[in-house]
């Protein structure tokens, strides 16, 4: 099997495992996120009472509502970030400059087979390959968003989409610069400080199977999804209000960041942070996990 369809493969895998097991907390971020104005009670009472009416309202699969769009971004949207980033790490080892070599086999020191990079080209190449999939696959991911949105009776995905492209470009690539400013600092620092963690783990505790090497990948990237994740949540607060809300002071960037401060301060910015920050680490040490995982299991 050639490196690009065994990064597809793996990335795939990995987007499809974090995908269904935690796409509940996606579903109540959104929810929390989509509120126009003041909350009527505390943060942690709201996703609380919002649980209990999906519960009470939908059953247990309602929590799993819009994961079929989820899927549809997720799994090609992780596959291609994952053979994205290492082709572009591969292209910037080749320089002086991104490029570093190790002082131990890459294999037998961290449990991985990636190429390595300065924190610069980590940085760069995390940005490049996450802002690239994240422009490409903006339809759907306004899609996710409307569906696991309360707001929006749709009957079918096919009909969603249609109604969605029927809209124009201006809908169909809405919040697209939002994401883009949330995806690009979130990548890139997650890849710094992936590398960094993993790297420094493994000097106390060596990969020497690959349970271990599982654990060392899942815990460096669920540390480095929390410290990525805090510095980039005011992105994917704006990015979730133009992609869902119709009213006309959440058309555009700057229109819907004024709406946001105006109406809740700066803990506007940071709605839904508690739920992402226990999604995205546990979503970023499945993927990265699995990920590691299966290329290791086929390369040896």
């Amino acid at each position: 099997m050639s490196d690009v369809r065994k990064h597809l493969l793996s990335g795939a895998l990995s987007g499809l495992v974090s995908t269904v097991c935690l796409q509940p907390l996606d579903l109540l971020k959104t929810r929390m996120q989509q509120v126009d104005g003041t909350f009527p009670r505390s943060h942690n009472a709201m996703i609380l009472e919002t649980a209990r009416e999906i519960f009470r309202t939908e059953g247990l699969r309602g929590l799993w509502r819009g994961t079929t769009p989820t899927l549809l971004r997720n799994i090609p949207g992780v596959a291609l970030y994952f053979t994205g980033l290492n082709y572009t790490r591969n292209i910037l080892s080749a320089t002086s400059y991104f490029s570093v070599t190790p002082l131990h086999p890459p294999q037998t020191r961290s449990g991985s087979v990636l190429p390595k990079l300065s924190s610069q080209g980590n940085l760069l190449a995390g940005a490049v390959a996450r802002v690239a999939v994240g422009v490409a696959l903006n339809p759907v991911t306004v899609l996710k968003a409307r569906y696991e949105s309360n707001m929006y009776a749709y009957q079918s995905l096919p009909g969603a989409l249609l109604s969605l492209l029927r809209s124009g470009p201006s809908e169909v690539f809405r919040g697209v610069l939002a994401s883009s400013l949330r995806d690009a600092p979130y990548a890139g620092l997650f890849v710094v400080c992936y590398e960094g963690i993993k790297s420094d783990v493994s000097h106390l505790l060596a990969p020497t199977s690959a349970t271990v090497s599982a654990g060392v990948h899942g815990f460096s990237a669920a540390s480095a999804g929390v410290i990525a994740t805090m510095a980039t949540h005011p992105f994917d607060v704006i990015k979730t209000k133009m992609q869902v809300r119709t009213e006309d002071r959440y058309h555009g960037l700057l229109k819907t960041v004024s709406t946001i401060w105006h109406q809740r301060g700066v803990r506007g910015f940071f709605d839904g942070a508690a739920l992402r920050v226990s999604r995205k680490p546990l979503s970023s040490a499945l993927a990265w996990a699995v990920y590691e995982g299966m290329l290791m299991f086929m390369r040896t």
